[in-house]
């Protein structure tokens, strides 16, 4: 088979191949040793009840809250603050503009995204961190059939339920959350949104994913542009002439973002889809395994 003929999961299983889960792996281990159990547990941390949820398969039969399972008609499991520490919530923008890209010889900054969440959730699944994706109300689980769903889950997203920012949820203390986008947006809503977490005591990672084109604007003469999301469009007579001047106003963006990350206590990297993937999957991996 191809790498033209793989489906978006399989590119991400083999990109994830390829990196060896030894760093997060290893920081893992370490902190299991030091604290005497397993994952992202702290001592003293997390030892509260958060929330009943549905057995899914995987579960241990001994997590089952038999006495709340007896009050309905479903089975329910009993899920305390140290296993959601363990969990990860995902989440991609899927608005119009990440479906652009200035090259057929690209990929477009969704599937770029795409390619990067759904590996860093094979490797987070394959040393077991339980994995969902947000706004799915999907508990997070940590087996390949997860993988399989939210990906599945992705593809069937409609154009009017995608969002430049992913909405507030009511997430568990010490949990982590990855978001993928190119994050144009005013940075005063992005830091609305982070500190919608951060205050719930929630960690998380923040990947810009931008092409090429968006920070050089490689363009000269006459040019039209025209927006993805209902913008008006745009005509240069020299679109060499403005070049100096967006290049300022997008650095001040990212610099406004790796800030807000910075005050939020959350981390960021900066990724071009005409760089390789496994630079970005390793960058976030790593700041993972720092964040334990």
């Amino acid at each position: 088979m191809s790498p033209t003929t793989l489906s978006p999961r399989q590119r991400a299983e083999q990109l994830s191949a390829t990196l060896p889960p030894l760093l997060l792996h290893a920081e893992r281990v370490a902190a299991s040793v030091a604290q005497g159990v397993h994952g992202r547990r702290r001592v003293g941390q997390g030892e509260a009840f958060w929330q009943f949820r549905d057995y899914q398969p995987g579960d241990s039969p001994q997590a089952i809250d038999w006495r709340q399972t007896a009050k309905a008609d479903r089975v329910f499991v009993r899920q305390m603050e140290w296993e959601a520490a363990q969990s990860v919530w995902c989440w991609r923008d899927g608005t119009a503009s990440m479906d652009w890209r200035s090259s057929n010889k690209l990929p477009t900054k969704r599937e770029r995204a795409e390619l990067l969440m759904l590996a860093l959730m094979t490797l987070m699944i394959r040393a077991g961190e339980h994995v969902s994706l947000l706004g799915t109300g999907l508990p997070p689980a940590a087996n390949r059939g997860t993988l399989v769903r939210l990906s599945e889950l992705l593809r069937r997203e409609q154009p009017e339920d995608a969002r430049e920012l992913p909405a507030p949820e009511p997430l568990p203390r010490y949990g982590q959350v990855l978001l993928f986008g190119d994050f144009l947006a005013d940075p005063a809503d992005i830091e609305r949104s982070l500190r919608s977490f951060a205050e719930r005591g929630v960690n998380g990672h923040l990947v810009q994913v931008l092409d090429p084109a968006e920070e050089t604007l490689p363009y000269s003469g006459r040019v039209r542009f025209e927006g993805l999301e209902g913008e008006r469009p745009w005509l240069l007579s020299r679109a060499e002439g403005v070049r100096a001047q967006y290049r300022d106003q997008l650095s001040a963006q990212i610099d406004a973002i790796r800030e807000i990350a910075r005050r939020t206590g959350w981390r960021c990297t900066w990724h071009r889809t005409d760089r390789s993937p496994q630079t970005a999957l390793l960058a976030v991996y790593s700041a993972l395994a720092h964040s334990l």
